[in-house]
């Protein structure tokens, strides 16, 4: 049987393959005319989370009626899927940029 470090020392050494000078790009900046775009990602993040806003009221008034005729039990599901939209929208911004490095 070979043991690890016999196998890591069969492999060829690659770190002169990389570059070491790797240029920055810097932050960028946007290209002329993006306002629009950029107003058109606020209005759709808007109306995303306005939208996960009636799905937590809906589920909350589907919870109240099922209440009442002795079911219940998906609705944790329902409230829970709402809550992760509303994470991941109100996280995109937070996400891309962090993964852009801006």
């Amino acid at each position: 049987m070979t043991s690890l470090v016999e196998l890591i020392g069969q492999v060829p050494l690659v770190l002169p393959l990389i570059p070491l000078d790797i240029p920055n790009p810097g932050a960028g900046t946007a290209p002329p005319g993006s306002a629009g775009f950029i107003s058109i990602m606020g209005w759709a993040k808007w109306i995303a989370l306005g939208l996960c806003v009636l799905g937590l009221i809906v589920a909350g008034a589907i919870m109240a009626v099922s209440h009442r005729r002795g079911e219940g039990g998906e609705h944790g599901a329902r409230i829970g899927y709402a809550l992760a939209g509303v994470a991941v929208i109100a996280g995109a911004f937070s996400l891309v940029t962090a993964l852009a490095g801006a």
